[in-house]
Parts: C-alpha cells; sequence; structure tokens
C-alpha cells in the first residue's frame, strides 16, 4: 500500500477530517485514529493492545509498537510497503471505530 492509497482509504470512512499534526497527516473522527508520515511511508494506527500484539504477530515486519508511552495504548506503527493492504485495511477500519463508535442506544424513560 503506498502512503496516497492510504490517505484515501483512511478519508474514506464516515465523519474522517484530516488535517496537519506535527510532521504527519492526522485522519480523525471524533478523535484522531489515524496518522501518515510525511513522507507517505509510515502510518500510526489507534489500535488496542490486544490488537496490536495479533498485528504485529502476524506481520512482525510491518506492523510494530510506537516506541513510547503512546505504544503501550495500543498505538502502532505500520510500514505501509511491507504490510499486507487486506490487513492495513482492516486494521484502519478497526482503528476508526474506536475513535468513531456507534451512538448508543437512547433509553426511553417510563413515565
Amino acid at each position: 500500500m503506498t502512503g496516497h492509497e492510504f490517505q484515501a482509504l483512511a478519508s474514506s470512512f464516515a465523519g474522517t477530517t484530516a488535517a496537519a499534526h506535527f510532521d504527519r497527516t492526522a485522519f480523525k473522527a471524533r478523535r484522531i485514529f489515524a496518522t501518515l508520515a510525511a513522507d507517505g511511508c509510515s502510518a500510526n494506527l489507534l489500535l488496542t493492545p490486544d490488537e496490536q500484539e495479533h498485528y504485529a504477530t502476524l506481520q512482525p515486519g510491518a506492523f510494530c509498537r510506537v516506541p513510547n508511552k503512546w505504544g503501550d495504548q495500543g498505538w502502532t506503527t505500520v510500514t505501509l510497503a511491507e504490510a499486507d493492504a487486506d490487513l492495513v485495511r482492516t486494521a484502519l477500519e478497526s482503528a476508526w471505530q474506536a475513535a468513531y463508535p456507534a451512538p448508543k442506544p437512547r433509553s426511553v424513560r417510563k413515565r
């Protein structure tokens, strides 16, 4: 997957906006769920620690924990040229869902 393909995919999710975030482009839907490096070679995704471990186990050369406290929270770096495109799509969708949860049903108040 290229940086342009990642950007198009990330932007395609409902409610997503893109904006500069330090030296990266951030993709936000209620909160940031992914960032793309300026060179388009890597992206960081908001995953759970369990998801992070899952993807890093499936493709250790492509998915790795961000090496700081953000990584402890599940933020995961993806080297786009090394990653399977279908895995990136699945992981990115999971990140988006974490940032853009489905609305909770309203409870009906009895009178």
